[in-house]
């Protein structure tokens, strides 16, 4: 079977790239393949309690499909059906095609194409095609970052990863710990803490909180005398603009920032706690800010159903676990929400002429193509605001591009490699542990533009919408020679 555009993935971009695939390209055939057994990606994988999104959905929902719900930080059931809506209202079902893992991807330079080995119920599928768009994000969904922690066998209860969430698991009136001070512990904690006898949350270093509404006030008055087309672009605007505005302010004045945030924090549960759980060493956006809506985690603490232990794990014992500072947790049940594992190029065995491409080795051109890989685009959002923003760019760019390669009558595109442009290398200046785990997994960006990844929504727009995409950077050719 031969396409002219796969898309890998069946989540928030794969869906993306498929709404835009078929309004600007057309005449362009498209298969996306999804691994699993359900779109939605993330959404769909991670099942444990509370599972929400951290970024409001005015954002992470796409421009074209307006988020209508009154609350701006939704859950993941109702993300899903988003998503379900989606696909339906702009008829992505048919060229969907679930259970369908991408093994490898060869570049035949003979050819011009892509040669894919596909895992199908078991079996080996081929199909090829003329671009490859890889959606399907940035870390592993088989394998998290599970750490082993000393006697962990001897823990009579139960062990779980959020990852791996039993939905059958019954923690009502448990005592439960969760390691961890990330998006999902803050987003577990708070949910389980309603019906369990306690819950612990043991973090190695505190994570800078923000308490936001799940609902939008400005957004809940414009749906009552604007149309929702128009109050969607408008809340949309708004958001983007004060996600901009927060980010340049944390970095120009980190301190100014820090001590508004634990202010806020403060007239949330004290200072006594928010000096001893909430008070980070790191400055503002090194990390990514935790949200909690509608003060839930802050709410838990203050009515004793959960508390926070700042401290490092000693080992696990029968009924519970042991610090380094001797205090003990009991424990009923031990929820370990130690993170994800990245992974590059969506585990995919990407090659050219059978030689192996080596992530780290390649520069990423406009964050989105790899250098000195012909016909070729990944998709990743910002850690900095909302992923569907940069996903929905980069769709826009990718039609684009094949738009241009039809206009020139060429059947490849390719950045070139600038060795001039080497230097920067992280991809993204960012310290949370997954990202400083995986780096030397992913590629690297370079030390001046096109080259370097800015994460920067508002110079990014301009760059994929009003600015030629024609540049000495990109190689258009048959590659003939």
């Amino acid at each position: 079977m031969h396409k002219n555009v796969i898309i890998v993935g069946a989540g928030i971009s794969g869906i993306a790239a498929g709404y835009n695939l078929k309004k600007s390209c057309p005449n362009k055939s498209f298969s996306i393949l999804e691994g699993r057994k359900n779109i939605g990606g993330t959404w769909d994988l991670f099942k444990y309690p509370g599972i929400r999104s951290d970024s409001d959905m005015h954002t992470l929902g796409f421009r074209f499909k307006p988020w209508i719900h009154d609350k701006s930080i939704a859950d993941g059931p109702s993300i899903m059906e988003y998503l379900h809506e989606t696909v339906n209202e702009y008829e992505l079902k048919n060229d969907i095609l679930l259970n369908h893992q991408v093994d490898s991807a060869n570049w035949n330079s003979e050819r011009s194409l892509w040669e894919l080995e596909i895992k199908f119920n078991e079996e080996i599928k081929n199909m090829t095609c003329n671009f490859l768009f890889l959606c399907g994000g940035y870390y592993s969904y088989s394998k998290p970052h599970m750490p082993y922690f000393k006697n962990q066998d001897n823990f009579e209860g139960q062990i779980i990863h959020p990852q791996f969430w039993d939905e059958s698991l019954d923690y009502k009136n448990k005592k439960i710990a969760v390691i961890g001070s990330g998006a999902t512990a803050i987003t577990i904690v708070p949910a389980i803490a309603e019906n369990a006898d306690h819950v612990v949350m043991i973090q190695r270093s505190p994570t800078y909180v923000v308490s936001r509404p799940s609902k939008d006030a400005i957004n809940k008055f414009l749906k009552k005398i604007l149309p929702t087309r128009v109050t969607y672009f408008l809340i949309r605007w708004k958001n983007i603009l004060f996600q901009s505005f927060s980010f340049f302010m944390a970095k120009k004045f980190p301190e100014r920032t820090k001590n508004k945030i634990l202010d806020l924090a403060k007239s949330e549960i004290g200072s006594d706690n928010v000096n001893q759980y909430f008070t980070p060493s790191y400055k503002p956006w090194d990390q990514r800010i935790c949200l909690v809506p509608d003060s839930d985690l802050f709410n838990a603490i203050n009515n004793k159903k959960a508390s926070i232990v700042t401290d490092t794990i000693s080992e696990f014992q029968s009924d519970g676990i042991l610090l380094d500072s001797g205090k003990k947790i009991e424990a009923d049940i031990i929820i370990t929400a130690t993170g994800i594992e990245l992974n590059s190029l969506n585990d995919i065995n990407v090659t050219i002429d059978n030689i192996k491409v080596v992530a780290n080795e390649r520069l990423t051109y406009k964050g989105m193509m790899l250098s000195g890989v012909p016909n070729f685009a990944i998709s990743f959002g910002y850690v900095n605001a909302s992923w569907t923003l940069r996903a929905d760019l980069t769709c826009e760019y990718v039609c684009r591009l094949i738009n241009l390669m039809d206009k020139k009558g060429v059947k490849c595109c390719m950045p070139m490699d600038d060795k001039s442009a080497y230097g920067d290398d992280k991809l993204i200046d960012f310290t949370s542990g997954y990202f400083q785990r995986g780096l030397n997994q992913m590629p690297k960006q370079g030390n001046k533009a096109p080259w370097k990844n800015y994460q920067n929504y508002i110079k990014d727009i301009f760059a994929v919408r009003l600015m030629s995409i024609d540049d000495t950077n990109l190689k258009f050719d048959n590659f003939k020679d």
